[in-house]
């Protein structure tokens, strides 16, 4: 079985998209209907922005899902037998599956963006990334913080992000330090993510979601809050919005897509070697691609 995934905040890069546009015509086609749909020139962004400006969750997060789109349909009709998002990239797979339309995706992602800048800014926060510790270790810790600061990002074996204010998260780096971890390195992020200060954001995107047509997928969507695949599109609705203050369990779907038979896992869209990377961290033998 292939699986398909789809990498998150993180995997942008400068130029981003610009030879898919010069070279293939499905992409370009993507990309002005993206520009179009928007209401401004993301595409323009996307391949002569600086760092800094492809850095902001408002540019980033349509960015990453156009590029992952415009990848695949460039890459023609390849049908995946699962697939699965970093974050962000779960609304990539949702349109490789067809549970979205690319359009319906494009404008939850933008919201999403929107409402999660917004959050960032009105209340300040930030996340670091925990190296060297067992799952259970970082969680008891951040349990104990008389403050905000939660578990995250299960990226890879060993490798926690935790998430919340600047206080609560520099006091758990502190501990976590103290309780082992090899490391405990700040994130250059915009805000919390996937934690409880992202609420406000999530109440925004929740209606969004609930008036966007969610279709039967092709295949199962193996969903960051618990995962688990899922096929029905009422629940991967429930799951998607629970996303935004929960957090993504990517070792765990990369353990239980391995566990059901996926035995290739293609990387699309981004710099392509971020998922791919943390994959290989779960099981080194384990066959990845990237396109």
């Amino acid at each position: 079985m292939t699986a398909f995934v789809f990498p998150g905040q993180g995997a942008q890069f400068e130029g981003m998209g610009l030879t898919l546009y010069e070279n293939n015509e499905v992409a370009k086609e993507i990309f002005d209907k993206a520009d179009s749909v928007l209401g401004f020139e993301l595409s323009k962004v996307m391949f002569y922005g600086t760092a800094e400006e492809l850095k902001q969750t408002k540019i980033t997060q349509p960015a990453l899902f156009v590029h992952a789109i415009a990848t695949l349909r460039a890459n023609g009709t390849i049908t995946p037998d699962a697939v699965a998002g970093h974050s962000l990239g779960e609304f990539s797979a949702l349109v490789a599956n067809g549970t979205l339309s690319f359009e319906d995706g494009l404008k939850l992602v933008y919201i999403r963006a929107l409402a999660m800048q917004k959050a960032c800014e009105s209340v300040p926060g930030t996340m670091a990334a925990i190296l060297g510790l067992e799952n259970e270790v970082v969680e008891q810790v951040c349990a104990k913080i008389d403050d905000v600061v939660v578990a995250a990002n299960y990226n890879c074996p060993g490798q926690l992000v935790i998430s919340g204010s600047l206080s609560g998260v520099t006091t758990g780096m502190e501990k976590l330090t103290e309780a082992g971890a090899k490391r405990a390195i700040q994130l250059e992020v915009g805000g919390a993510f996937h934690s409880p200060l992202m609420e406000p954001a999530k109440k925004e995107l929740e209606q969004a979601i609930m008036d966007t047509h969610f279709n039967v997928p092709t295949c199962p969507v193996y969903q960051n809050i618990n995962a688990q695949p899922e096929t029905d599109p009422e629940v991967i609705k429930q799951n998607l919005i629970a996303q935004l203050t929960g957090a993504v369990k990517w070792t765990q779907t990369v353990e239980n897509m391995l566990k059901d038979g996926c035995t290739k896992f293609v990387e699309v869209g981004g710099s392509g070697k971020v998922l791919s990377g943390l994959i290989k961290k779960v099981d080194r033998a384990v066959e990845t691609e990237t396109l």
